[in-house]
């Protein structure tokens, strides 16, 4: 009997903390002020923390947000796409260059 009440106080701390942690992150809070939801959470037992989760925590939007700018430049297909037309232009120029050096040697070989 006593590992059972153990069990459920752990769990009404976890959901106590649970509850509390997500009221203090999230950003708004339906129903209530977040200092009214905290004082619910805080001061009633086991109702408080599920009546937040339930009620008090904000809903996550189902409609389609704009899409997420990549982490890393490398991530980015915009930007791989300049590059990679930065890297044909110097190569071409670099070509272009060898070329001409070529033929300036040619030049200066043939009598």
């Amino acid at each position: 009997m006593v590992r059972l009440f153990i069990l459920l106080a752990a769990a009404a701390l976890v959901l106590l903390i649970l509850a509390l942690i997500s009221g203090l992150a999230a950003d708004r809070v339906r129903n209530l002020p977040r200092a009214l939801w905290i004082v619910v959470i805080l001061l009633i037992p086991i109702a408080g923390p599920i009546a937040y989760l339930a009620w008090g925590r904000p809903v996550t939007r189902s409609t389609p947000r704009r899409a997420p700018r990549p982490a890393s430049p490398d991530d980015d297909p915009d930007f791989l796409r300049s590059m990679d037309v930065d890297k044909s232009r110097r190569d071409g120029e670099s070509l272009s260059q060898w070329e001409r050096e070529l033929n300036r040697d040619d030049e200066q070989q043939q009598p």
